[in-house]
């Protein structure tokens, strides 16, 4: 117990926030850990946005989140989007899609997705 303890006290922000958000994720139904989700799957994962990046190619605009759930990181890419309302740094996501791979990235594009607490 005072190991336990300790070990609380001495942790970082960031590991406090991923143990935070993994057991967050764990409690949404029908979601699956991104460390564990197959690729060429259609997944539900839930996370929370990390990084936003706005790709303002004319005719090929997209709006991309990077979303984390403690054990992992997937790229939501929105094409055809320059923002969406309510989606902003440290927002809780939960979203499903195909997950596919580019570039050693894990990428789901033009998922479902809601906002979650």
């Amino acid at each position: 117990m005072l190991r336990r303890f300790l070990a609380r006290l001495f942790e970082s922000d960031e590991a406090r926030l991923a143990d935070e958000v993994r057991d967050w994720a764990r409690k949404i139904p029908g979601c699956v850990l991104i460390a564990d989700a197959q690729l060429r799957d259609r997944v539900k994962l839930a996370g929370v946005v990390n990084r936003i990046t706005v790709l303002p190619m004319e005719g090929n605009e997209s709006l991309e989140a990077l979303v984390s759930d403690g054990t992992g990181e997937v790229t939501v890419v929105f094409m055809g989007r320059r923002s969406i309302p309510g989606l902003t740094l440290g927002t809780r996501v939960v979203v499903e899609g195909m997950l596919g791979e580019q570039r050693g990235n894990r990428r789901i594009v033009n998922p479902r997705f809601e906002f979650s607490r």
